[in-house]
């Protein structure tokens, strides 16, 4: 991820379809004790007098929180139920005392919620109590300049439960993209680790078809799409294939149809500051090892291996290429299976596709980009009466639904009937029985609550056969495809060809005036290089020109913060 762009996937689609963790049914309190202590909650210093909490742990009165979040196209709702009354508010309302109702609904696709939210704020329009947003980290920024949220670093340490707090621990740096002046505005939202790590999927049964393999190196895979590309793969007698899916209108370096991975066979990684071997930072668009695979890519272009409309794709469209046929190859996290690839099938019920680790470069380089442990931030309102309830509710997740245990409220899953349904006297978590529903989704946080080291760890283990114990472990046996369970393993094989972004921190002063012109400058060069308008030697007035209008500057800012938060620098 770049430094214009910290959290620039627009939205992570859910690891599974059919909802994965849950936990016990105890009451978990907004103190710092120990998860499922069954607490109380506390009420915040300016409203003890006004709210009023039951035997039960619940508000009574209820206390309404009001937010905004964006809404992703996978969304399902049953018939009957919309973003504010549908099965996990009615849960929200009948455990908690807390009614969530959207302040607006926008989509997620298209910058709709981006736009109206930003019209909101230069109107000075009121704000909701809640904002949950994973999108553009200039957006994110601008809500935290506006000065109308609170530190909530402050009420986290007050108020979150021990099991949110150990799994915020597990990484502090992800803190770092939300603090001002030393204070944490935003509270980031906890993902698995390696959960957008990606994988190359590819159409088996082509490559079968055309008895070729799966390819080891780049060379391997220019034999591969030549192959996707000229050789009729479908069958159909006509010349409509090709061979890699990616979409850059955002970035090259992005979470799904990616093609950041590319330029990791050449040892950096684009969009991103990456680590130097004498321990510095650089930004890894303007490296010598970029050019290289600019080179690479341009002549992919010239030779059909990549869609004409790349330019123009941004990350899911790309993907539909794959999905329609039209594609052999796309690169992205394990989980697609769930989604978009469910779509193969749909498409062409004969369609085979099968995950494939990240193929090397000269020398044997391979590398592709990390996952954040985080994916998006909730900002509180400074107005907000009762910010202690969004605690109640988010601890309860943590501590209940986060990691299930037998016996408990979540053991099964979120809700019977969605993402879970009981078969024979079992409870049966796949799509096929679920009809793809998946509460999880309409959480205040988008996916209920992660914590980072689960996620792989259950699959490394399930990925080697072994029995599942736990029922989060059995769950994600039940509702995972064995594809994904494979993809998993593949993404843990590989792990240390990972190059990490390395800058977490806020905008720096000089990012803060030049990024708008800096990231003009990089994606309309690196678009007009791939597409041949430019030769691959144009690269280097590039990186001239981005050094000039504020690189230099904004590199030894990156590299001061990085020092002051680095153990060097302490």
């Amino acid at each position: 991820m770049n430094q214009q762009d910290q959290v620039k996937r627009k939205w992570m689609p859910p690891l599974l379809m059919a909802g994965i963790v849950s936990f016990t049914a105890v009451v978990s309190g907004c103190s710092n004790n120990t998860s499922g202590s069954g607490d109380k909650p506390t009420s915040s210093a300016s409203a003890t007098a006004k709210a009023v909490v039951d035997k039960n742990g619940k508000f009574d009165p209820p206390i309404t929180v009001t937010y905004l979040r964006p809404w992703a196209p996978d969304v399902k709702f049953k018939s009957g139920e919309d973003q504010n009354n549908n099965v996990h508010t009615k849960w929200a309302h009948d455990k908690l005392g807390i009614d969530l109702k959207n302040l607006w609904i926008s989509p997620s696709t298209n910058n709709a919620f981006e736009t109206k939210l930003r019209l909101s704020l230069a109107t000075n329009e009121k704000m909701p109590d809640i904002i949950s947003y994973r999108g553009e980290f200039n957006l994110a920024r601008e809500l935290i300049d506006s000065g109308k949220f609170v530190d909530a670093g402050e009420l986290f340490d007050k108020y979150a439960s021990k099991t949110w707090k150990d799994a915020m621990n597990e990484d502090p740096s992800v803190w770092y993209p939300y603090m001002q002046d030393g204070k944490r505005i935003g509270i980031p939202i906890l993902d698995y680790a390696y959960n957008g790590d990606p994988v190359m999927w590819i159409r088996e049964d082509w490559m079968q078809k055309l008895n070729l393999s799966a390819p080891k190196t780049l060379d391997d895979l220019e034999k591969l799409m030549d192959a996707f590309t000229n050789q009729d793969p479908d069958g159909n007698g006509k010349k409509d294939t090709y061979g890699l899916a990616i979409g850059f209108k955002n970035w090259v370096n992005t979470w799904m149809s990616d093609a950041g991975w590319i330029f990791g066979a050449f040892g950096t990684m684009p969009n991103q500051w990456n680590k130097t071997k004498d321990g510095t930072l650089e930004y890894g668009t303007v490296t010598e090892g970029s050019k290289k695979a600019l080179a690479k890519m341009q002549s992919w272009m010239k030779s059909g291996y990549l869609p004409a409309e790349a330019g123009l794709y941004d990350e899911t469209k790309a993907s539909e290429d794959f999905t329609a046929g039209k594609a052999g190859i796309v690169v992205g996290p394990h989980w697609m299976p769930a989604w978009p690839l469910e779509d193969v099938k749909k498409n062409n019920k004969n369609a085979q596709y099968k995950a494939y680790p990240i193929p090397a470069g000269p020398n044997q380089v391979s590398g592709r980009h990390g996952t954040p442990n985080s994916n998006g931030v909730v900002l509180i309102n400074k107005d907000m009466k009762h910010p202690e309830a969004f605690f109640t509710y988010q601890n309860y997740l943590f501590d209940q639904y986060a990691n299930p245990q037998v016996g408990g409220e979540f053991e099964n899953g979120m809700a019977e009937g969605y993402d879970w349904v009981m078969v024979d006297g079992k409870p049966m978590n796949d799509t096929e029985h679920t009809g793809g529903y998946s509460p999880e989704k309409y959480t205040l946080t988008f996916d209920g609550a992660r914590i980072p080291s689960q996620l792989m760890k259950a699959l490394a283990k399930l990925s080697t056969g072994e029995v599942p114990s736990t029922p989060f472990e059995k769950k994600l046996k039940s509702s995972t495809p064995q594809a994904m369970i494979d993809a998993a393993s593949i993404v843990m094989a590989q792990k240390d060809i990972v190059i990490p972004q390395m800058f977490t921190g806020a905008p720096t002063a000089t990012m803060q005036t030049t990024n708008d012109i800096l990231a003009k400058l990089e994606k309309d060069t690196l678009a007009q290089i791939i597409y041949g308008k430019l030769p691959i030697d144009a690269f280097d007035k590039f990186v001239e020109n981005w050094k000039s209008s504020g690189g230099d500057k904004t590199t030894a800012e990156v590299n001061e913060w990085y020092k002051s938060v680095s153990n060097g620098g302490k």
